[in-house]
């Protein structure tokens, strides 16, 4: 789902099932940043503006299997409830099965343990399936307007960071140059 969305892990990991829309392949998130919305005469209140991410057939594919017959609640949970003396909000809580929400550290964790070779810390980060979703879609031809509008960005310095082309991307750039092409 990171890298279909393109979006920070943060933000998916404050996803609740109710947010879901599955058929459109959508939900809202508070981006990074977000605004609170505010009045006519200036004052804000506590709502966020929310912006939309949307995701693949592979998303689409796994999220009935991990939501199974859950119908509110944190989209994605820890494996067991939590400990005595530990307190979460509620809408930190699955109310169906009492699973607590799955935080950045625990789904870094998760990550780096599920695809480590050499030991801990040498395993996938979260944020690099961000990076390689962008990577993928500028080597594909999408602009920089269109990929600052699905990964969040409000400037495209920001955005520059994550877009590193592979060498043969670079190649097939280079050959539209190249005298056999008819742009003379």
């Amino acid at each position: 789902m990171l890298y279909e969305t393109c979006t920070r892990a943060e933000e998916l990991l404050q996803l609740n099932i109710e947010d879901l829309d599955l058929a459109s392949r959508n939900a809202p998130v508070k981006s990074k940043g977000a605004k609170p919305r505010t009045r006519r005469r200036g004052a804000a209140h506590h709502e966020h503006v929310l912006e939309n991410v949307y995701w693949n057939t592979g998303t689409a594919r796994l999220l009935p299997r991990l939501i199974s017959d859950r119908t509110r609640g944190p989209v994605f949970v820890t494996h067991r409830r939590p400990g005595p003396g530990k307190y979460f909000a509620d809408r930190d809580i699955c109310p169906n099965t009492g699973l607590a929400r799955l935080f950045y550290d625990q789904a870094r964790d998760l990550l780096d343990a599920a695809t480590s070779v050499d030991g801990p810390g040498t395993g996938w980060v979260l944020h690099e399936l961000r990076h390689s979703g962008l990577t993928h879609l500028g080597e594909s031809g999408a602009s920089l307007l269109e990929l600052m509008a699905k990964s969040h960005h409000r400037k495209a310095e920001n955005l520059r960071r994550y877009f590193k082309p592979s060498p043969q991307a670079m190649r097939d750039l280079t050959a539209l140059l190249g005298p056999d092409t008819h742009r003379r």
